[in-house]
């Protein structure tokens, strides 16, 4: 470990005397951050030779248990592995009840190779192929969610107020400032965790939907950086709405009725001079040919990558027309219908978005499935379909696998994927969400008695 690194706790104990505990985290295979608060005479191995960590950890499902199709965590002995501290993300909790800190892991072999199950791993082997190309990616997030709460009878959104009154403001009331100033103190709490924690939020946004908003992070120029700082935003989201008395969600669909929430990921490619390789113009007059080419690999990815953009039983459902969540790789500029958007942008600052992500999405297997299709767009010049015109109406058309098990099946039998995620990884990705899929659709529940109980 580098002294750098030993500095870095020196440093942060110096100002933070009072601290008690560590937080160490390191996400799973559905982005949940998981890991164990230390004590503070054990502070300093995390920064030195590393701590132990369930390997198996980072395949739990999303109700924390070891999956039964893998030996991972339960025919292998469940062995331990390294976690490291990942210089700088060093950080304070501050909605904590006593002096604690944080601070994200790094999973790497014992012999001091990287695990290969770590998401965060898996990522920087899916972004090595542009390095090699002299690209690094310019990176950040939008992430939408909704503030609920339980009438007692049901989970309902936080709904705005009429003013002057108790009584819920129906309608979607789309970048009202009424319905900010309203939880004015939770986006407090939000902009005050993360100054603390050095997270780089940016505008927040009410959003299509009562009780649904958006706040936005910064850009940077590391992929694996914006991908932390996507999960640590949840994190603090979740904090400032517990602080304030309701909960937040990051679910695709949590409401049949209303607008479902995405994860969009802002990506532009600058070379080793600095210069972005998305700028200019290309034969057309459009986009410069390294654009069009990402685009042409993001289109050729987008099928078998829908079991990362999707991950769940509940993401399906946030595909529908009328809510600008696409269902086939379409592209175009300024318009918000379609895949894979070019926002308005300078040349300097020209960018694609990539629409299709939930809410609910492990950030660094989303961005590494992007970063793979953009290196297999441009390392190969995929042209892309013809794209959509500016204030063009287009047909919802669905192309994509929409059904949770038709999209593991075009993940296992992808062919593009398995070298940017490594095959193993590709393959237990596949056995864990193909379980947890099947425990999904074997439940029965009231709908099955409300729909088909008169059944002959």
């Amino acid at each position: 470990m580098t002294s750098d690194n030993t500095n870095e706790l020196e440093s942060y104990l110096e100002q933070h005397p009072d601290t008690r505990y560590l937080e160490v985290l390191a996400p799973d295979i559905s982005g949940v951050l998981r890991g164990k608060r230390v004590e503070r005479e054990d502070f300093g191995k995390l920064f030195g030779n590393g701590i132990n960590h369930c390997g198996g950890a980072t395949l739990l499902n999303i109700r924390g248990e070891v999956p039964e199709y893998v030996s991972y965590g339960s025919d292998d002995g469940d062995p331990d592995v390294r976690g490291h501290a990942v210089p700088g993300s060093l950080a304070s909790v501050p909605w904590a009840r006593r002096p604690t800190a944080q601070c994200m892991m790094s999973l790497a072999n014992f012999d001091g190779s990287l695990y290969p199950l770590d998401p965060r791993n898996v990522l920087q082997r899916a972004l090595q192929p542009l390095r090699d190309l002299g690209l690094n990616p310019v990176m950040a997030t939008e992430l939408e969610f909704y503030l609920y709460e339980h009438d007692g009878e049901q989970f309902v959104p936080h709904m705005p107020r009429i003013p002057g009154s108790g009584l819920p403001q129906e309608g979607t009331q789309f970048a009202t400032f009424d319905d900010l100033e309203e939880v004015d103190d939770f986006l407090l709490d939000v902009e005050r965790f993360c100054e603390a924690q050095g997270l780089p939020a940016g505008a927040a946004l009410s959003e299509y939907a009562p009780g649904q908003f958006e706040i936005n992070l910064h850009h940077v120029d590391d992929a694996l950086l914006a991908c932390d700082h996507a999960a640590l935003l949840k994190r603090v989201i979740r904090a400032a709405a517990r602080v304030n008395g309701f909960a937040a969600t990051f679910m695709a669909k949590p409401f049949q009725e209303f607008a479902g929430s995405g994860l969009h990921l802002h990506i532009s490619l600058l070379d080793n001079d600095g210069n972005n390789v998305f700028s200019g113009e290309s034969r057309d007059g459009a986009f410069s040919d390294t654009l069009r080419h990402a685009v042409g690999g993001l289109a050729a990815i987008m099928n078998e990558s829908m079991a990362v953009m999707a991950p769940n039983a509940n993401s399906y459902r946030r595909y529908a027309p009328g809510f600008y969540v696409p269902g086939t790789p379409n592209w175009g500029p300024n318009h918000r219908g379609v895949a894979i958007r070019m926002p308005v942008a300078s040349q300097e600052n020209m960018r694609l978005e990539y629409r299709v992500a939930g809410a609910d999405a492990n950030p660094w297997l989303a961005a590494a499935a992007v970063l793979a299709g953009i290196h297999h767009g441009i390392s190969n010049k995929l042209e892309p379909p013809a794209m959509v015109q500016e204030r063009a109406s287009i047909d919802y058309e669905t192309t994509i696998p929409l059904r949770w098990s038709l999209a593991l099946n075009t993940w296992q039998e992808g062919t593009i994927l398995p070298e940017y995620f490594g095959r193993e990884y590709h393959r237990v990705f596949e056995r864990v969400r193909r379980e947890e899929c099947d425990r999904f659709n074997a439940q029965v529940s009231s709908k099955d008695f409300e729909w088909y109980a008169r059944l002959a």
